[in-house]
């Protein structure tokens, strides 16, 4: 089971946001039957194993298990991850689009920019996963906290020049075989989520 997994299918997008297949697939972070589930979410058998196969068929549960009772079958499944993301791609022609409008002090590029990350990252993912193989990221997320705008202004200034430096000290556009990295930094007012 995955920590997050990223949904780039708009059919498995639809899929995943209908309620109560959101609450089966967070009672899935452990295997369960559809007996169990049932019990739970207060739904019938019959209807959990309904939403529970096109959770399945789309790739969002996976069967852990099958126990004999009696006459009985009984299907134990799992989440295929404890979270997931949907990708921007499963938008296609109205997903965002951070070249439209570059704007480094505009929040709705950042926006953009970050589902153009959700988007490129999950399609690594899959990538990897299918290749078996790991993708070479790596992310820094911190709080820093400013007394006034003045102050905010100049670190965004100097955090500016900081990161271009190091790019042009590394940035090789001639070596045969190099590869390209996107380069994100974001700097936005802290959401409080407990409150």
């Amino acid at each position: 089971m995955f920590d997050v997994a990223v949904i780039e299918d708009p059919a498995t997008a639809e899929v995943s946001l209908d309620p109560t297949r959101a609450r089966l697939l967070a009672e899935l972070a452990e295997p369960n039957s559809a007996t169990t589930l049932a019990n739970r979410v207060g739904l019938p058998r019959q209807k959990v194993n309904y939403h529970l196969r096109t959770l399945e068929q789309h790739g969002l549960v996976e069967l852990v298990e099958e126990r004999r009772k009696g006459n009985v079958t009984e299907r134990v499944l799992r989440a295929t991850a404890f979270s997931y993301v949907i990708s921007p791609s499963a938008l296609s022609a109205v997903a965002p689009n951070p070249d439209r409008a570059p704007d480094r002090l505009s929040a709705r590029w950042l926006l953009a920019l970050g589902a153009r990350l959700v988007r490129d990252v999950g399609m690594l993912i899959s990538g990897a996963t299918k290749a078996q193989k790991r993708v070479a990221t790596f992310a820094l997320d911190g709080e820093v906290r400013f007394a006034n705008a003045a102050d905010r202004a100049a670190f965004a200034e100097e955090l500016g020049q900081a990161v271009t430096t190091l790019v042009a000290k590394y940035h090789d556009e001639s070596t045969v075989g190099g590869r390209a990295h996107r380069l994100l930094v974001a700097v936005h007012p802290k959401i409080d989520t407990e409150s």
